[in-house]
């Protein structure tokens, strides 16, 4: 994997990390960094090795939200190429949303506009308490469209009128509240409370998480009885695999299990 406007690391225990990396104009999202990211998410999707994903910015922002220079010329193009562009976007942050490992956003500093949609993508997101946050869209004329309906299921519809009709400025204790983040740390605190959550997750089966999480998206929304047929197939494929085999087998051994 290799990026021009997100630098990509893995640590020796297979977590990756993606570092929104324009930080000359605050991590500012183009239409060359939506690019990116989709391959990147796509490689990501087609490899066994990661464990988990964590999305952060350089400097001392996480994100600017989009590119006002790409937003500016969007407005000179014609119907068909902005609904494209657009259409990348949106393609974007689903691809995000549906990443088949768990994406921890690490919330570095302030977050405005669009950065709001890719932190309602992550899985959970810690924030240092000094970061404010603003859905910008109206400030301009323009609408939170094609992240809403990420925003909107992260945070209710309440508290998703309370901010995106009036550009409020927000605090990190404010976007807890919200549900945007799981949890407002101190700066210095923010790189040790990342590795404990990748810690945790390092702890649990690799393939029960990334069937986790697409049981959650399959689930979320529907009646019980409307996915009963559902969740017992799903529990009934987990008895057949490996992992569960290895998982029991490590508890009735009072062991913790080895997921590589």
């Amino acid at each position: 994997m290799s990026s021009q406007s997100i630098e990509i690391t893995i640590d020796k225990r297979n977590i990756v990390t993606l570092t929104l990396n324009r930080p000359e104009v605050h991590n500012a999202v183009s239409l060359e960094m939506i690019r990116e990211l989709r391959k990147i998410i796509a490689e990501l999707n087609s490899d066994p090795e990661p464990r988990g994903v964590i999305l952060t910015g350089a400097g001392q922002t996480f994100c600017a939200g989009m590119d006002l220079r790409w937003m500016q010329k969007i407005s000179t193009q014609n119907r068909a190429k902005r609904i494209s562009e657009a259409t990348e976007l949106s393609e974007m942050l689903n691809e995000l949303d549906q990443l088949n490992k768990p994406l921890i956003g690490k919330i570095n500093g302030n977050s405005f506009g669009g950065a709001i949609g890719l932190i309602s993508c992550c899985d959970y997101a810690l924030a240092i308490e000094d970061a404010e946050f603003s859905l910008t869209e109206v400030l301009l004329g323009l609408l939170p469209a094609t992240i809403s309906p990420f925003v909107i299921r992260k945070i209710g519809a309440s508290n998703a009128r309370r901010i995106m009709l009036n550009a409020h400025r927000f605090s990190a204790k404010e976007a807890v509240s919200f549900g945007l983040v799981s949890k407002a740390v101190s700066i210095q605190s923010l790189e040790e409370e990342i590795d404990n959550e990748t810690n945790e997750l390092l702890r649990c089966s690799p393939e029960a998480v990334s069937s986790t999480k697409n049981l959650i998206s399959e689930v979320r929304g529907r009646e019980p009885h409307a996915i009963r047929e559902y969740t017992i197939e799903k529990l009934a494929d987990a008895w057949e695999t490996e992992s569960v085999k290895k998982g029991i087998e490590a508890f009735f051994s009072k062991r913790s299990s080895k997921w590589s």
